[in-house]
């Protein structure tokens, strides 16, 4: 059905019950490379598809983003509206620290972010966000994930992929994610994912990863050189 004006603003419903600005804004993440996001039974895994440009400085990611020192956040689709996104969360989890003296709850900065993003679906002259976000972390309730998409859904994985593929990464984590897995398998099941379309099932140069143990609480970013080390078991998880 044609979309007859429908799709100029937001806020109105089509006859057959559709949004058709949030459609568009599913699209762009659609258009967004990988994001990946995996719980283990040591702490969880973020990790992007980032492909850099040849005199692009190495080790800055664009995609992978800190918010505390036991969350982080992996984007997929128009990153520039991630980082607004990323901002609030920030300001909010500090916030939260200082009234109640206690780090925030992965599950409420999620929803935080869900709400702020439900608002742009509500209002005449502004636009959804363009992008989906998988937020994970550690906090006092364990390791959790979850995934924000652009009209302000919220829900809760133990292994999810969004981006460009993501459809088919998923169906590859429903046959090989195991919630006893360690941490280092997560993240040879990560470079597997990302490399599922690559010639090359070792490479790392196009991966960004962080990693949030349950023993630590605290965001660390994986170096490059243990990215080679991991990718060296990532080739068990054969797609055959």
């Amino acid at each position: 059905m044609s979309s007859r004006g429908y799709d100029m603003t937001p806020t109105m419903y089509s006859p057959d019950g559709r949004i058709y600005q949030v459609e568009y804004a599913m699209e762009t993440v659609k258009r967004g490379t990988l994001a990946i996001g995996i719980c283990s039974k040591d702490g969880i895994i973020i990790a992007v598809e980032e492909k850099p440009r040849t005199l692009q400085t190495a080790n800055i990611t664009q995609k992978i983003f800190q918010v505390d020192t036991h969350i982080g956040i992996a984007a997929a689709g128009y990153i520039p509206d991630a980082r607004i996104q990323v901002d609030g969360a920030r300001f909010f989890s500090q916030g939260t620290k200082m009234t109640y003296d206690e780090s925030v709850e992965v599950a409420t900065i999620a929803k935080h972010l869900a709400d702020q993003a439900h608002q742009f679906t509500q209002y005449g002259g502004v636009r959804p966000n363009g992008v989906s976000m998988i937020i994970a972390g550690v906090d006092q309730k364990g390791q959790s994930i979850y995934v924000i998409d652009p009209s302000g859904t919220y829900i809760q994985f133990a292994a999810i992929a969004i981006g460009a593929g993501a459809d088919e990464v998923n169906e590859f984590f429903e046959k090989y994610y195991n919630a006893d897995m360690g941490l280092e398998e997560a993240v040879s099941l990560a470079v597997a994912a990302i490399n599922l379309k690559s010639e090359e099932k070792d490479a790392i140069k196009h991966i960004k990863m962080a990693k949030i143990t349950n023993e630590t609480k605290t965001f660390e970013k994986v170096s490059e050189s243990d990215l080679k080390n991991y990718s060296q078991n990532a080739t068990k998880f054969s797609t055959k």
